[in-house]
């Protein structure tokens, strides 16, 4: 579909070579069209829509309450038919009712699926709703039966409660598929005013047309003086001026402000504009708050040394969430450990039989806080120590093994990292820990590489579900980009999301 909207958008800009006040359409512009097109055989439905997308907070209320009438409807329902062996009284009725809504509401909510920038059509989030789903059902029963060992006249029913979870996984799903299929009509109708013409307002745009946002963008310059040029060269969006003439008509052309000026360099009278329309009529990005919101990863070329020491940071303080996710650590990778022993000797017994000792592979990776450490994971490759010519692990690499290459794709090569858990070299979450050896080469090639080293690495982490593995370089600056986001965002919630997303990436073997 890239493609095809490339081809499209191309076409497109060919035609605006004639001067004009009309802007030309950000990416995606097939899709979009056709979105439009479907917008206008809907009839009134658009208006509506419009309504409800125009805020954040509407689309996930709406979200929201269907959920929970949805819930309602299905608890009553199955409360109703096996009530004798439910629950004996209303409290016991209601009180699980609430438990088990307050853990699916959870569940859904650290999945992104309230957020109206989330692609509830996709194959990944149908995935992730489904794992949800079922770790929301597994929750609830550990909660029920756990109140039932107290209070002997409760009687939860198993069958009941999983046919519930199984009643609402599919209708939870067909709702959300549809609204989103309207309102992404809606978003193709939508614009973002982003001020600036120079450099990072080019590199605004050349991330832009390669990610799935569909909305418009109109470029403008604060002082005329690159009006009617193209932003990025050839076949890129024509600049335009009149930035307060565009400023007086926000709430009825734009649905977002990007700002892609240093603030410094904009006058004063701008700035407490710009402030009025965040507080009064629509939202206003910087950029980096922009790629955190929609794309969720922080480019490198927007932040400085002193970044980290800015608000809203998580890990400025360590809080109660830093001990809870160690003794998390702890009790997860010591249960691992003794559920998963026999696939251990398995594997081992594996590795031995194709291509004998070493089993483990043992190597110096970076540890919190700039030490080293060493780490543990079962052999994939032959034993050729560090002396390797290549460091990166590509496609069809001719070192990976028969067997390491089912270990790699299904993770397994990893579980040994469990004892690094434990020791407290490792988190089950974080950056992925970096040979020594490939730390020193980025730290001196990649601006703020250091910062990864603010929080223990981790088994799994928000670079690796969110990206493939690194071949280059520049991979691995790619990958920099969704550790720092982590680092800012540092939190439950996340940790809870990067722990569905790896078992997606397990189940649907993307691992390499």
């Amino acid at each position: 579909m890239k493609l095809a909207c490339r081809i499209r958008m191309q076409s497109q800009f060919a035609l605006a070579s004639v001067p004009s006040s009309t802007t030309v359409l950000g990416p995606n512009l097939a899709t979009c069209d056709l979105l439009k097109r479907t917008t206008t055989r809907a009839g009134s439905r658009l208006p509506l829509l419009q309504r409800i997308s125009s805020r954040t907070w509407s689309v996930a209320l709406l979200y929201l309450l269907l959920d929970v009438v949805a819930w309602m409807v299905i608890y009553g329902g199955f409360g109703w038919i096996r009530q004798a062996v439910f629950s004996t009284t209303p409290f016991q009725f209601i009180f699980v009712n609430l438990i088990e809504l307050a853990v699916v509401v959870q569940a859904l909510y650290i999945i992104g699926a309230y957020d109206r920038n989330t692609d509830q059509r996709s194959l990944p989030y149908t995935a992730e709703h489904i794992l949800a789903i079922a770790a929301a059902a597994a929750f609830s029963a550990l909660l029920v039966y756990s109140a039932a060992t107290f209070d002997q006249t409760m009687k939860p029913s198993r069958g009941a409660l999983l046919l519930k979870f199984l009643t609402f996984l599919p209708i939870s799903l067909l709702y959300r598929r549809s609204i989103q299929s309207h309102l992404a009509a809606t978003f193709a109708n939508e614009m973002f005013l982003v001020i600036g013409s120079g450099e990072a307002a080019a590199r605004f745009y050349e991330s832009y047309k390669n990610s799935p946002n569909c909305q418009q963008v109109h470029f403008v310059d604060v002082g005329n003086g690159r009006a009617g040029l193209p932003i990025a060269g050839a076949g890129s969006p024509i600049i335009e001026g009149d930035l307060a003439e565009k400023l007086e008509n926000l709430s009825r052309s734009y649905s977002g402000i990007i700002l892609a000026e240093e603030p410094k360099s904009l006058s004063t009278e701008l700035l407490e504009r710009l402030v009025r329309a965040q507080f009064q009529q629509v939202r206003v990005y910087t950029l980096e708050s922009f790629y955190e919101t929609h794309w969720r990863y922080v480019p490198l070329d927007v932040i400085d040394l002193v970044w980290p020491l800015q608000g809203g940071f998580q890990l400025a303080r360590i809080g109660p969430y830093h001990y809870l996710k160690r003794l998390f650590d702890l009790i997860m990778a010591t249960t691992a450990l003794v559920v998963c022993a026999p696939l251990l000797a398995f594997v081992a017994l594996l590795i031995w039989l194709e291509s004998g000792g070493p089993i483990i592979f043992r190597q110096q990776r970076i540890a919190r806080g700039g030490g080293t450490f060493t780490m543990f994971k079962f052999r994939t490759m032959a034993d050729r120590g560090d002396a390797r010519e290549d460091i990166y692990t590509r496609q069809n690499d001719p070192r990976v093994t028969s067997v390491g290459h089912w270990l790699r794709l299904l993770r397994l090569d990893e579980l040994p990292q469990l004892v690094n858990v434990i020791k407290g070299d490792m988190s089950l979450i974080g950056p992925r820990a970096e040979w020594v050896k490939c730390a020193q080469r980025y730290e001196k090639a990649i601006p703020f590489y250091h910062f990864r080293h603010l929080v223990n690495p981790g088994i799994t982490g928000w670079a690796q579900v969110n990206y493939r593995y690194g071949e280059s370089d520049e991979d691995t600056i790619e990958k920099l980009k969704y550790d720092l986001y982590y680092i800012r965002h540092y939190s439950l919630k996340l940790d809870a999301m990067i722990v569905l997303k790896t078992i997606h990436v397990m189940l649907f073997g993307k691992g390499r």
